[in-house]
């Protein structure tokens, strides 16, 4: 057997000469030949659905920078249609979901998730993403985590200050908590198919959960996260999770308790911190500003080196504590792959 890809060895605990890197929002509108590709298939859905344009766009960044991961093109929305909540992406306004879901009717009506019925795309993007790379690089797939996905579905679109869902909440708590728990079950389904399909570790977004205080992150996001974690590790026990929200600051150590192999920090807190605040068994991933890459090389280097300091010789995967920032240049994202991979502890 060959050896297997060093950031699925690091994110199952061995330590390694450097650590693993890769880049959230890895392929897209920073590279020339996605905004390319784009132009040419201008729906979002078209290029994330269609599996050889999606293998695609994975693949992009693969070949220009070679990182330790490979995330699969795709969206946290696309299994919402799976269970019965339609959606679209519109270019520079983002998903919008009409009808949203506000009412317990819309809830009861919804279907359990049936990914080879719904998602057939995914078998083929996952597969042949895990034959093109072998052993080069490790393949990620990715999921909404329940709370985010509320939030699209109840807000209707991208929100500012999460009134709607927050007034469900608060006010009738009884139809969101039956909601979440119809999209959890349909995440862990959703995380397990993409396991079966070639994906070798799952990031799980809970992206809006930064926007909860600590007391209804218990309530409303941790519980969920947890019921996901617990249904993959029942059949998938060692398949590697990895939990990110933004602005996580203030809810660090209780992300600790979903039950992932690793927290994925954002840039709002210190790395040495956030080691100590997790404790030394969790693994870490992250966490430089995204704004970094608008700095020279010189500057991108040096946090690279100052963040795999701060996060220690073991358990750590580099990457940025948000997405790569539209207008980044492709020669400050070479130095950040670069710099990582010449590192030896």
């Amino acid at each position: 057997m060959s050896e297997l890809p060093c950031l699925l060895r690091v994110a199952r605990g061995e330590v390694l000469e450097r650590p693993p890197v890769w880049m959230m929002r890895q392929a897209g509108r920073y590279m020339k030949v996605y905004r390319d590709l784009r132009d040419k298939y201008p729906g979002f859905r078209e290029r994330s659905e269609n599996a050889d344009l999606a293998i695609e766009i994975s693949l992009q960044p693969w070949r220009a920078f070679q990182p330790d991961g490979v995330i699969m093109f795709s969206d946290i929305l696309t299994p919402l249609p799976g269970i019965g909540i339609p959606f679209d992406i519109i270019e520079s306004k983002g998903p919008i979901i009409d009808p949203p879901i506000r009412t317990l009717e819309q809830v009861e009506k919804l279907h359990p998730l049936n990914p080879e019925e719904s998602l057939p795309f995914i078998k083929t993007i996952l597969g042949t993403l895990r034959q093109e790379v072998g052993n080069k690089s490790t393949v990620l797939g990715f999921v909404g985590a329940p709370w985010t996905l509320a939030a699209y579905a109840i807000e209707g679109k991208s929100s500012k200050n999460y009134a709607v869902i927050k007034n469900m909440a608060f006010s009738r708590p009884d139809i969101l908590h039956k909601f979440l728990g119809k999209v959890a079950d349909a995440i862990a389904v959703y995380v397990r198919y993409q396991i079966d399909c070639g994906a070798q570790i799952v990031q799980l977004f809970d992206s809006w959960a930064g926007e909860l205080s600590p007391q209804d992150y218990e309530t409303f996001a941790l519980p969920y996260q947890k019921r996901v974690v617990e249904q993959v590790k029942a059949t998938h026990p060692d398949t590697p999770l990895i939990l990110y929200i933004s602005g996580s600051a203030g809810i660090l150590e209780r992300m600790g308790q979903s039950g992932v192999d690793i927290i994925s920090v954002d840039w709002t807190v210190d790395m040495a911190e956030a080691r100590q605040r997790l404790g030394k068994q969790m693994k870490v991933q992250g966490n430089i500003d995204p704004g970094v890459l608008f700095g020279s090389p010189e500057f991108i280097k040096q946090r690279v080196h100052d963040t795999v300091k701060k996060a220690g010789k073991s358990g750590h995967i580099m990457n940025l504590g948000h997405g790569v920032l539209v207008g980044t240049s492709e020669e400050s994202v070479r130095v950040f792959f670069e710099t990582a991979q010449q590192i030896r502890y």
